[in-house]
């Protein structure tokens, strides 16, 4: 299955995601210009990395076309804790991995518990404890 489509730049709103620098970001503002009589609308967005947190800004003409990831959202049981990683298993292929766990949710990943991940560009990602 294919990690990212096309899409215009001049559909894409605030909220949307897209491939930026290679990472995968979601667009938090976005403002169009027209800088001349004859000259083409100029899209400006400003991003917010879903991995890395970092911002990112992009300006491309309206009528081009961007990369957005295809992110699948996944449920998965954790079988085992050690340390800043956690064996789990997907709810419905039952494929085993190992995820690292965010800062925020060490204290609530143990064995036993559902969580929410989200596979996106060939990285899987903790997300939220259901």
């Amino acid at each position: 299955m294919d990690e990212t489509r096309l899409v215009s730049v001049g559909s894409l709103k605030k909220g949307d995601t897209i491939i930026i620098d290679g990472a995968a970001c979601k667009i938090t503002d976005t403002s169009t210009s027209r800088p001349g009589k004859h000259g083409h609308a100029k899209v400006n967005l400003m991003a917010v990395g879903l991995l890395d947190g970092k911002k990112r800004q992009l300006m491309m003409p309206g009528h081009d076309k961007v990369e957005t990831p295809i992110i699948e959202k996944k449920s998965a049981q954790v079988l085992s804790v050690s340390g800043n990683t956690a064996n789990v298993m997907d709810m419905i292929t039952y494929e085993t991995f190992d995820m690292d766990i965010p800062e925020e949710m060490k204290e609530q990943v143990k064995d036993g518990v559902e969580i929410l991940y989200w596979a996106l560009m060939g990285v899987k990602v903790m997300k939220q404890v259901k």
